[in-house]
């Protein structure tokens, strides 16, 4: 069993207000959202585009509710923007998240990502980085995972839907690429969503295990997935259309990731994030059959 010592629990914003569809959620305030995150029995949560930028004032409200910041996206732009340029804003980033006693953050390659755009999420639109541009990636990644490292935080990168980064062989290429010092975001809902199979989930964690520094459990409903790619919907109407869940309410069995995560003593946080319209699922009932969920496969 996963320990209680070891591994956090945590929850992200995503579920009552979408960073990438502000409308989704736009009656959320933030101090509901945290509020309801305790509620319902996390004490991590990631940063939202509602959060306060002051660390001083987000940690007090925080504080309050039991809650700490255990992550934070990053968009990096190796493939198609200055090396500096993106190394510069880490580096801010990297200062804020330590302030807020985080020991983890998330990079995406968002060079060309189209999980943003009006565009079929399957169907060839995507992203695929030519050598020079793997290159320049993986160049830029070694770098931030040294920088990280000075600062006793741990770099991961997250593989997602839409980017240059999201297919098993894009994943293999990208991890034998890098250092021991740039680590790997999980997300069992993107490798999933991508491939559409749990054999395709369970090796992605059994093949990395050793270099896993944050875990995303996030559910998928296979008959949405299947809409998705019939009907060529973007990424974005994919969410809107409830592709994704929390744990326990879509296709995936978490089995094995809870098994795999307990027996190589996986020590950091695992982050519900579900993204899904919160008018149609209400954040606090999902939050809620999320921990509950967890709780019985856990223990924790």
């Amino acid at each position: 069993m996963l320990e209680k010592n070891k591994v956090k629990l945590g929850i992200a914003p995503i579920a009552w207000t979408n960073d990438d569809l502000p409308e989704l959620g736009a009656e959320n305030t933030f101090e509901q959202c945290v509020s309801e995150m305790a509620l319902a029995g996390f004490t991590g949560s990631e940063i939202g585009n509602k959060y306060p930028k002051d660390p001083v004032v987000l940690k007090k409200a925080l504080d309050l509710r039991g809650v700490q910041i255990c992550n934070c996206w990053f968009s990096t732009f190796f493939t198609t923007g200055p090396e500096e340029e993106t190394i510069e804003a880490f580096k801010k980033q990297l200062d804020f998240l330590s302030q807020m006693g985080a020991g983890v953050i998330g990079c995406s390659e968002q060079g060309g990502s189209i999980q943003g755009q009006a565009v079929p999420i399957f169907g060839g639109q995507k992203p695929v980085f030519t050598d020079e541009e793997w290159d320049k990636l993986l160049t830029g990644m070694n770098k931030l995972g040294a920088i990280a490292k000075e600062k006793g935080m741990k770099c991961s990168f997250h593989h997602h839907m839409g980017t240059g980064v999201q297919t098993p062989a894009e994943i293999d290429r990208f991890m034998d690429g890098t250092s021991k010092d740039v680590y790997l975001l999980f997300d069992s809902g993107h490798i999933y969503f991508s491939e559409g199979t749990q054999e395709a989930v369970d090796t992605l964690i059994d093949k990395y295990i050793g270099r896993i520094a944050h875990v995303h459990l996030k559910d998928v409903r296979e008959e949405k997935r299947r809409e998705a790619l019939a009907g060529k919907l973007s990424f974005l109407d994919a969410v809107k259309n409830g592709t994704f869940t929390v744990p326990g309410d879509g296709s995936l069995s978490f089995e094995h990731i809870f098994k795999v995560l307990a027996e190589n003593d996986y020590t950091g946080w695992m982050l519900v994030e579900a993204e899904q319209d919160p008018a149609k699922a209400n954040p606090l009932e999902y939050a809620m059959k999320a921990r509950t969920f967890i709780q019985e496969k856990t223990g924790l």
